[in-house]
This record gives structure tokens, sequence and C-alpha cells, in this order.
């Protein structure tokens, strides 16, 4: 198994997904030759809870690894010792496997206490003082890591933004990125060619590209790809934030949006598509060593990311406590040898249930990962009863911040309890500008949906339910004071003579 994975991928960037101007012609070969999902989301839009939830296959509140640990306020930093993980189910079936990349999935524990093999590349973003990159760039004679033409706003007290991108003096043999797919095909030959002393064994390995995760940090050839002139900004740039929770207007802030000009907004999501043909092109370059080692007809591949990327839609950056489609709709694409090629399916899946359709691959029970359903009979061109909705969680970054929502074909639910609640038409308002949680003609369709999520919650375990029991008009089969002392039928106590 070969399991391609971004960060902070927008799924309007591919070929395969309409884009007519950005160039990925290997990442649109694979849907070509394999099934694309349409419906593909994340359970959670950040990096760290998203990836613990494709390593258990679990929900983020069951797996309790709840933030990125650079920002993070007081939650778990690591999963439990006794959590399920597909790696050790593989690892107990014979498996090599092989991590290069991204891990970000804790703090007291790598990738290599999962059986990982790999350098381990910790953080959040291209980590370019690391000794094995240093080394790469030795053992090749290539130049060090240096930028200039730094783009960034100005934050609400006057200090300069985050960086979001900036040019790269180096060529691309040297970015990063081409590292990443070096070291992949260094390792699918160890792999293939039974160097690692488990000659014959199954493999899964997993390249995880730290990109296209801003700050964009390209060479020329890629920064200066694309024309910003081909660029057409989102509607949602026009997003005013009326009936919206104030957070997303102080986050704007934060991204500092409107400090900068509209032409340097185009010139940002131009180098964006610059850093997705970059990353393509390394994948092609990993595709094609599969098929030179003769693995191409038993190998499976798989392509995913962690969460999307606002690239300015509703005047954001990053991503953050906003349940838009820009950051939880996320491409997913799966290659299986002997499986229909050119499907395209609409069902809502998950970046979770890559997890069961891993366990499956390998011939392993999927039961024990929990919130994940395999993705084979899809790609097998079958057509099982699947759910209608997608329900997606988040419990914040810079400070906590609990959400809930529920996708269906037409309409999304968010539930905000500091907040104001939000409810998108998403067939007459696809941008989601308008929040119709109080729109008296969508009544109907908020209590519909206020239902169907609180039970869906309460199915799961998912606390959050307790808030939305007294809140909301919901119905209920169980005492909501969760009261024990409380007994309308209890005798009164008697006193030491027996009299009451």
């Amino acid at each position: 198994m070969l399991f391609l994975m971004t960060d902070q991928h927008r799924v309007d960037t591919l070929g395969a997904y309409g884009n007519p101007h950005v160039r990925t012609p290997n990442l649109d070969r694979l849907a070509a030759r394999g099934t694309r999902f349409d419906s593909c989301y994340t359970p959670t839009a950040i990096c760290t809870p998203a990836r613990a939830s494709l390593l258990t296959g679990a929900a983020p509140f069951r797996h309790k690894l709840l933030a990125n640990y650079e920002r993070n306020v007081g939650y778990l930093e690591d999963l439990a010792d006794d959590q399920f993980t597909f790696a050790g189910q593989l690892r107990s079936r014979g498996y090599n496997l092989g991590l290069l990349g991204k891990w970000h999935g804790g703090v007291r524990r790598t990738a290599a206490d999962y059986g990982f093999e790999g350098p381990d590349l910790a953080g959040w973003h291209n980590p370019v003082d690391h000794p094995d990159y240093l080394a790469y760039l030795e053992e090749n004679d290539l130049p060090g890591y240096a930028i200039s033409d730094r783009m960034r706003g100005t934050t609400p007290n006057g200090s300069p933004g985050n960086l979001l991108a900036a040019r790269l003096h180096q060529p691309v043999e040297a970015t990063f990125e081409h590292y990443l797919a070096s070291r992949t095909i260094e390792m699918l030959h160890r792999f293939a060619e039974g160097e690692s002393g488990k000659d014959g064994d199954p493999f899964f390995l997993a390249t995880h590209f730290f990109g296209p995760h801003l700050p964009y940090i390209l060479p020329d050839a890629y920064f200066d790809l694309y024309d910003p002139e081909l660029v057409e900004l989102p509607a949602s740039v026009g997003e005013t934030f009326a009936g919206k929770p104030p957070v997303q207007s102080n986050y704007s802030k934060l991204w500092a949006f409107d400090t900068m000009p509209i032409e340097d907004s185009r010139k940002l999501i131009a180098v964006y598509w610059g850093y997705v043909t970059l990353i393509d092109e390394q994948i092609g370059r990993i595709l094609d060593c599969v098929r030179e080692l003769g693995l191409d007809e038993r190998t499976a591949v798989c392509f995913t990311a962690d969460h999307g990327e606002f690239t300015g839609a509703h005047r954001l950056h990053d991503k953050g406590p906003a349940m838009y489609e820009d950051i939880y709709r996320i491409p997913g694409l799966l290659r299986v040898p002997g499986a229909p090629a050119g499907q395209v399916r609409d069902e809502f899946v998950s970046l979770t249930d890559f997890t069961a359709t891993i366990l499956e691959l390998s011939g392993s029970d999927p039961a024990p990962a929990v919130d994940s359903r395999s993705l084979l009979p899809l790609a097998r061109g079958e057509h099982p009863a699947w759910d209608e909705h997608h329900l997606a969680e988040y419990h914040g970054h810079h400070f906590p911040y609990p959400q809930r929502m529920l996708r269906t074909r037409r309409y999304k639910l968010v539930v905000n309890p500091e907040s104001h609640n939000e409810l998108y038409d998403l067939e007459t308002d696809p941008d989601e500008l308008l929040n119709r949680y109080e729109h008296p003609e969508l009544s109907g369709v908020r209590t519909e949906l206020t239902h169907r999520l609180y039970h869906l919650l309460r199915e799961r375990g998912d606390n959050f339910f307790h808030w939305m029991t007294p809140m909301y008009d919901v119905p209920t089969d169980y005492d909501t004071t969760l009261s024990s002392f409380e007994k309308e039928d209890a005798d009164p106590p008697r006193s030491a003579d027996g009299t009451r």
C-alpha cells in the first residue's frame, strides 16, 4: 500500500476536481485509474486531531488528541497507550511500515514508536534544519535554504502577521518536497527488494507532504508559475460576518486579510497553485518508481489531505473555528488493483474511512476502527447503503472552541455553544455567506437537522449532546438532570422512632 497525503489542501486546486488552470497530471491520472470521491470530508479541520483519526479510525472526541501541540491550551498531547492504531495491526500481520514526511501525531511518541521507519520530522511545517535533510543537500551538492520576498499582513496590535509566502532560493531538487519524494523512492526500493531484512513481506508506505500548507515557500519556477490574473477570487471574499460568530471576524484580523491589497490575495492563490503543482510532480516521481519496480498491479494507492485551506475565502487564511467547505471538504482518491477505473462516487466519506480501508486491504478486521468504514465496496463499484450526511467536530486551537457540524446534501448546521448557531442552504448559497439559522422559512429544516445531530451525537457517545439537551427543542428519553438524589416517588426518610 502507498498512502500519499498533503496538508491543508483545497479540493478546487486539482484538475480532477475541475480546476482548469492548475497542472496536476499525476493526481489526475491516479483519479482516472481509480476512484474519485467527490464528497470527502475531514472529521476536524486541524492537523493533529485529523491525523490521529486517520491513525486510529476514531473520531477526535473519542481518541482525545484534540489540538496541535504548538497552540495547545491544556488538551492531551499524545494518544493513550492502549489506543488501537492501524499501524499496530499491520505490524502484527508482518507488514513493513514506512513514513516519510509530516507526523504531527503527538509529542511523547514519534512515528517510530508506532513501527514506522523513516526520519523523525517533527512539527507543522518543513523542518529545513533537520539533520537528514541537511545530509541530503550535502549528498547531492545542493545549496541550503534561503528565502526573500516575504508576504504577510499586519496584526491588530501593529506587529507583522504570520508569513504567508516567500521566494525560495534553491533549485527544485533542493526543495523539501523533492527530498521527501527521493527518500520515499529509496524506501520503495528497499521494501521491494527485500533489503529491510523482511524479504517478501508486504509494505505500507506513507508520504506525508507538509505542503501546500502555508507559508508557501517556493523556487521562482513555481512561485511565478501561474499568472495572478488567472485567479478568480472566491465570492466569499465579500464576507461581512453579519449574523456569524464574532470569532470569525477576529480570525480574519489575526490573519490580517484586510491589511493586504487584493492583488496580494490573487498572488497568494497563484503561488498556492504553484505549490500544488510542485507536489504533484513529486508524487509523479513516486508513482513512476512504483511502476518501474513492477509493483503497479499489486499496490493500492490512496491520496488525501488532513483538511483544506482558506486562501482568502471568507477573508481568512489557514483554518480555524469556522466550519466552511473550504477547510472541511478534502480530496480523496483511491486506486485498487482490479477495481474499476475512472469512477466518481458522491457518497459522504471521511478521512477516517481510509483507516478501515487500509485494514481491509491488509486482510485485517476493520471493526476496531470504530468510526471508520471501508471504502473498498465503493471503489469496487458496489452500491451499499450509505449515510446521507457527514458529522464533524472542532475543539479549538489558540483557545478552546467547541463546535459540531452536520452536513447533508443541501444543508449544513453548525452548533456554536458560545455564539450564533449557523445554518446554510448550500444549493442557493454555495459560498456560505448567508446564515439562515434564524430565518423562519427554514425553521422546519433547522428542527430536523438539530434533532438528527442530537441523536447522532448520543449514538456516538459524544457528550456534546448534553449541551443541546436543555438548550434546544430536542426529544429526550432519559433523566436530563442526571440526578440520583431527586426521586419523586421515594419514601420520605424515617426518624429514629420510626415515624415519618
